[in-house]
């Protein structure tokens, strides 16, 4: 057993930093590069891609990247975790091997966790009593079953610690919890009992930590984000990992960004809600356990992190296909910007009502007086505001409303209020809306797969 392990974050989303994976093997060394590619719309988008080309539905940023990092990693021994594989793990492995066999890499193995599509089970799934409700409003989904363009099972860490147990270099899973690719390598490593919820619990706290990639090392800091140093080089965190539970917060030297109490606190608050109950498939963690100790040069300490047993459920992402919608903008100036604005919009809601087009949603927004804020925003000084962006949106399940409503913005340029700009790019086109659907499903009715594909 390793006496300690460090473990780096390389992405926090799908279009995050494309050199920050880079950096993290080449300016230091570390143990385990874990990168955090998918949201709830990703999943949907990658399903869209495979039903068009069954050889995509994978992050397609990985192949290139690992063309830059895979030599690097095998001289280094760093393996690689990520959850890229999407909707197609498979493909993004055979892809991975494609890139080796190029650089002349003869042994590699990855393990792909598979399982988590449950698309093609929903009719066996409710057959067998689990209606998959919405957690929000309690229907079931058959209300929407026929339009289901992804559903997903958020596994956690343990088949991830299978694919390690097999000598994997790398995995790749799909719809795996970002904490989990984290926790996995803590597991392994050090031996951990998946029944110890307690170590469980650090090694979930410490993947919340490092899965937004750089907003735990400055990035997106409310606090005083104008003193955090050389943003433009920012270093992505890195966890250093022992066997009590306890790990350290980092990133490599030089690199720009901090890591402080008030930044590793900051995203400890991050999609939390209720902080003594942070439900994953491997435990229940609390986060008002948690105990942070500023060691100064970058090093906050992290411990004193219990937790409880986990719940009989996964969770379950699915998408649908929801209506169509569309935006456009317009941009007036002073003076009365904003009473300009406010003027278009009345007189383009007019117009389409008097078009009988149907709608399930209008909405407007004032940039630069009320896009962030909303009915929060105050209409203090209207006079001296210089320009408005009037922005609005449309949703609806009927197509025509939608392509109609694109037609009707550009008029308003010479038949509504004076001193509009900033219309470019032709009509807005109607475009699918896909919405989100969570769920929960019994552990026993879903079952995770691993395989092993090398070189």
């Amino acid at each position: 057993m390793k006496d300690k392990i460090k473990i780096a974050s390389g992405q926090g989303f799908w279009g995050d930093l494309i050199d920050a994976p880079y950096d993290q093997v080449k300016k230091g060394n570390v143990d385990y590069l874990v990168m955090d590619y998918l949201a709830e719309v990703t999943m949907s988008i990658l399903q869209k891609q495979k039903n068009k080309n069954p050889k995509l539905g994978y992050a397609k940023d990985i192949p290139e990247l690992m063309k830059r990092i895979l030599p690097i990693c095998k001289e280094k021994g760093t393996k690689i975790i990520t959850n890229g594989g999407g909707v197609n793990p498979i493909t993004c492995a055979e892809a991975v091997l494609d890139v080796a066999r190029n650089l002349g890499i003869d042994k590699l193995k990855i393990a792909v966790v598979l399982g988590d599509d449950i698309k093609d089970r929903i009719d066996e799934i409710i057959n067998s009593g689990s209606e998959l409700n919405n957690m929000d409003t309690n229907e079931s989904i058959k209300s929407v079953k026929e339009k289901i363009l992804s559903a997903n099972v958020y596994f956690g860490a343990l088949p991830i610690v299978e694919g390690l147990k097999a000598g994997a270099d790398i995995v790749i899973t799909g719809r795996t919890t970002d904490t989990g690719l984290t926790l996995a390598p803590m597991i392994y490593e050090f031996g951990w009992d998946k029944n110890n919820y307690d170590l469980m619990s650090a090694g979930t706290v410490a993947g919340h930590i490092l899965e937004c990639g750089a907003q735990s090392s400055g990035g997106n800091f409310l606090g005083d984000w104008q003193s955090i140093p050389n943003m433009a080089e920012v270093g992505f965190p890195i966890a250093e990992a022992y066997p009590n539970g306890e790990f350290i917060i980092t990133k490599h030297a030089n690199t720009g960004g901090r890591v402080s109490f008030e930044t590793v606190a900051e995203q400890l608050l991050y999609e939390i809600g209720d902080p003594e109950v942070y439900i994953t498939p491997d435990c229940v963690a609390d986060f008002t356990s948690i105990k942070l100790e500023d060691l100064g040069n970058d090093r906050v300490k992290v411990f004193s992190i219990k937790g409880k047993k986990a719940t009989e459920f996964y969770k379950v992402s699915c998408s649908y296909a929801s209506g169509y919608s569309a935006s456009a903008s317009l941009t007036y100036s002073w003076p009365q910007a904003l009473t300009k604005a406010k003027a278009a919009d009345k007189i383009l809601r007019k117009r389409l009502e008097n078009l009988n087009l149907t709608f399930d949603e209008i909405r407007t927004e004032f940039i630069g007086y009320n896009s962030c804020h909303g009915p929060l925003s105050k209409e203090n000084n209207e006079k001296d505001i210089n320009e408005i962006m009037l922005r609005v949106a449309v949703r609806s399940q009927d197509y025509y409303s939608i392509e109609r409503f694109g037609k009707e913005i550009a008029p308003l340029i010479l038949t509504g209020p004076p001193s509009v700009t900033g219309f470019a790019g032709g009509r807005p086109k109607p475009s699918e809306v896909v919405a989100y659907w969570p769920a929960l499903i019994p552990k026993k009715l879903v079952q995770p797969e691993v395989k092993l594909i090398e070189l």
